[in-house]
């Protein structure tokens, strides 16, 4: 169950359904189902953007949903220490807790609900880490990492830090009152999310009743993709049925629609779906380990100056990690060679 919630989603603003003969509604036009994996340390993960063109993703590259897992005592994993630069990592914890800690001084506690908006640039270096207490009791942990691409020019920029508590997120509901719509980022409907982004997008994490639709106004100038977190329902005014580890992949318009099933199987007591949507930058995407750049040979820079120390160096007082050495350059949360 996610922890940023409301008792009554009656009291919230609402956001105003499309005009059926005015708006256009978006098609799905593809759906895929996310395979498992196991990233960093050991935790597991679905990959969910696998099998997708970049083309339709842009401006976004990859996407892991961590968990949803319950760990035992001892079982809490990881990352060790990695190097970034090209893009923003964004890890929204839906449930659980993880300790973030970078070479540029940024870092805390992200947890229920909350979000690391961290702006890789010219490049850092980052750990994230089950804090000690939840490693001794174990515990339920889930969430999203995502890695959203900056555009040529913005590549270079210095490293930033965005710490967004769950409670910053803007919540709405639609014009029924059937789903609670969380705004993370971006603009739903003339309302801003916290999140400050240099690629404009707008992220949704929304939660529909059993039964409910939501039809969403959506930037017409933008992509647009669902992701089902939990549950089961449906995509696009087609109803195409989808599940827990979905993507849809929208096509064009300026509104789109998910729906929850009636039934929800398995105790689920809602439809759990991640929206996202951002303006392509239309630009070539060499996706190497933990590094998105134009060029090859912008890669080949990358890895030269992670190894000679020049992306940041580990800082005194560390969270416990492997040696910068160690960490994995070839999959996994860093990625593969994408083009």
């Amino acid at each position: 169950m996610p922890a940023i919630s409301v008792e009554d989603v009656l009291v919230l603003p609402r956001v105003p359904s499309p005009d059926p003969v005015a708006s256009r509604q978006r098609p799905v036009a593809s759906l895929t189902t996310a395979p498992k994996g196991l990233e960093g340390e050991g935790f597991p993960v679905r990959r969910a953007f696998a099998g997708v063109s970049l083309v339709a993703l842009d401006p976004f590259v990859h996407m892991d949903q961590m968990g949803e897992v319950d760990y035992a005592p001892g079982e809490p994993k990881g990352t060790p220490w990695h190097p970034h630069r090209g893009f923003e990592t964004v890890t929204y914890i839906i449930d659980g807790t993880f300790v973030h800690q970078d070479s540029n001084g940024g870092g805390g506690r992200i947890s229920d609900g909350d979000t690391q908006w961290m702006t890789a640039g010219a490049g850092i270096l980052h750990i994230e880490a089950p804090p000690e207490e939840l490693v001794a009791t174990g515990g339920l942990f889930h969430g999203i990492q995502l890695w959203v691409n900056l555009p040529g020019a913005n590549k270079w920029n210095p490293p930033r830090y965005q710490d967004i508590r769950g409670r910053e997120a803007v919540l709405v509901t639609t014009e029924d009152g059937g789903a609670l719509l969380r705004v993370i980022a971006g603009e739903l409907a003339g309302h801003l999310g916290p999140g400050v982004t240099f690629t404009p997008i707008t992220m949704v994490h929304a939660t529909l009743s059993p039964g409910a639709s939501a039809s969403l106004p959506w930037p017409p100038g933008f992509n647009a993709l669902a992701y089902a977190l939990a549950g089961s329902g449906s995509a696009g005014t087609e109803r195409r049925p989808m599940e827990a580890g979905q993507l849809a992949v929208f096509g064009p318009g300026d509104a789109l629609t998910v729906a929850a099933d009636r039934t929800q199987l398995g105790g689920v007591p809602a439809f759990e779906v991640l929206l996202l949507g951002g303006r392509p930058i239309g630009e070539p995407v060499v996706h190497y380990g933990p590094f998105v750049m134009n060029t090859r040979e912008e890669i080949v820079q990358a890895l030269e100056d992670y190894q000679a120390g020049r992306l940041g160096r580990i800082p005194a007082g560390s969270l416990p990690h492997r040696s910068p050495g160690d960490a994995d350059l070839g999959g996994g949360g860093a990625g593969s060679k994408r083009t």
